[in-house]
């Protein structure tokens, strides 16, 4: 009896290890978009996370709604230093998120500053 509830333990972990693994390193997808950031944000109450958004619309219609990892604080200072100008956003989705890694689905992973394709001379 004692050796089949450990045997019932060890694949609930191992089930429990390979769904926490693929989540984290197999992406749904992955692109780029670009926009002007309009919101950069530490937010929540017991977990923080870093949200943003970005406009894609001449009338601010079009919102694309992104966290960013902790661990890329690269990317967050990038991100703060960039608040109000247009960028492009490297992101990859994942298919399932956790609330210690943030709102949405995309997560961004670098950010480079472009011309505005908006602004004529």
């Amino acid at each position: 009896m004692k050796r089949i509830l450990i045997i019932i333990a060890v694949s609930c972990l191992l089930i429990l290890a390979s769904y926490f693994a693929f989540v984290y390193y197999v992406p749904y997808s992955n692109g780029y978009r670009s926009g002007e950031l309009i919101r950069m944000s530490h937010k929540g109450v017991i977990m923080k996370t870093w949200e943003g958004e970005i406009s894609q619309g001449v009338s601010g219609s079009q919102i694309f709604r992104f966290s960013v990892l902790d661990s890329d604080q690269k990317v967050i200072d990038d991100l703060n230093k960039l608040e109000g100008q247009y960028v492009k956003l490297t992101y990859v989705e994942r298919y399932k998120t956790f609330s210690w890694w943030g709102d949405t689905h995309f997560f961004v992973t670098a950010v480079k500053k472009e011309n505005s394709p908006f602004k004529f001379k």
